[in-house]
């Protein structure tokens, strides 16, 4: 299920949530603008390797440009492609707003780097001599799925199918067949060599959010309420 929007409308505009999809954008443009060589430099340099993060490897013969640790944040802007970085930005965008509305922003700002680098490390500590880079925002987005699904697990979210065109779904069922999807695809990924999908970050920057959500949710905010459009109707 791919999701296209939320009836779930906010109370405040979700500045922080765009000004992440346009850093994204940002980064990925100049990214996709180097050569090559230069090119995989910056995804070594500025993504996520578990063997330096722990320390693990020594630093590659291309140089360091930041501390292995801080890596942990510049990899969440960093991605692997197009369909990549679109598919990240769309959850994002969906998702994203309704959570930052419920946090407000300076507390959102938190949230989403805290889950960003507990994802990244849960996906790092299933190999920690790794030397494959890991670069995306998809374990910071997955906190906010995580977060979504207990504060508004009723709101309706249209998604598009193959078989059935856009329905309306509630969020529950969009995203908990989200996480089991992440859940059985991390079991099967166990022991495959070489690069592809970090489906343990997303499964622990999904945990992590819901885990997160109670110490950053604003008090007036209720876990399991419904969609606001269904409260505003009711």
């Amino acid at each position: 299920m791919i999701p296209l929007h939320d009836d779930n409308p906010t109370e405040r505009p979700p500045i922080i949530t765009i000004a992440w999809i346009v850093a994204c954008a940002l980064v990925f443009l100049y990214q996709a603008s180097l050569p090559a060589g230069p090119g995989e430099t910056f995804v070594f340099q500025y993504g996520a390797i578990p063997a330096l993060v722990f320390g693990e490897a020594d630093p590659p013969e291309m140089g360091v440009a930041i501390p292995a640790y801080a890596t942990l944040l510049t990899s969440m802007f960093l991605h692997g492609g197009w369909m990549h970085l679109i598919g990240n930005m769309l959850y994002l965008w969906v998702f994203g707003n309704n959570i930052e509305d419920a946090m407000g922003h300076a507390k959102y700002i938190a949230f989403y780097l805290t889950c960003g680098i507990l994802a990244a490390l849960s996906h790092a500590l299933t190999d920690p001599s790794s030397s494959i880079p890991m670069v995306g925002a998809s374990g910071a987005i997955s906190g906010i799925l995580g977060a979504y699904l207990l504060l508004f697990p009723r709101a309706k979210v249209l998604v598009m199918m193959p078989a059935l065109g856009a329905t309306r779904v509630p969020a529950a069922i969009v995203l908990g067949m989200w996480f089991v999807m992440q859940l059985l695809s991390g079991g099967m990924s166990i022991g495959s060599e070489g690069g592809g999908v970090a489906f343990f970050a997303h499964i622990g920057g999904f945990l992590a959010g819901m885990a997160l959500i109670g110490l950053f949710k604003r008090p007036d905010v209720p876990f399991l309420a419904p969609g606001r459009r269904d409260r505003l109707d009711s």
